[in-house]
């Protein structure tokens, strides 16, 4: 988790993503971060985040997130 708070403070410093949870809805990531993320993801987790998962309740949180990320290295 801590390296996922890593990539996500990176792309916005202002924002405390240990507590936010409307990342999406309340349109702090847009769609130029969910890309950044995903490849960030990809480099670091060394899983691919496909389309069907590119939905906000995934990217509303890093904890949602993150419980993606450990769904995706158990499919492995």
């Amino acid at each position: 988790m801590e390296t996922l708070l890593e990539i996500l403070s990176d792309l916005h410093p202002d924002v405390d993503f240990e507590t936010e949870d409307r990342l999406i809805d309340d349109k702090i990531l847009d769609s130029f971060d969910i890309i950044s993320i995903i490849s960030e993801v990809a480099d670091q987790f060394d899983v691919t985040i496909s389309a069907e998962y590119i939905v906000p309740e995934n990217f509303n949180s890093a904890e949602a997130l993150y419980d993606l990320i450990q769904k995706l290295e158990d499919e492995d």
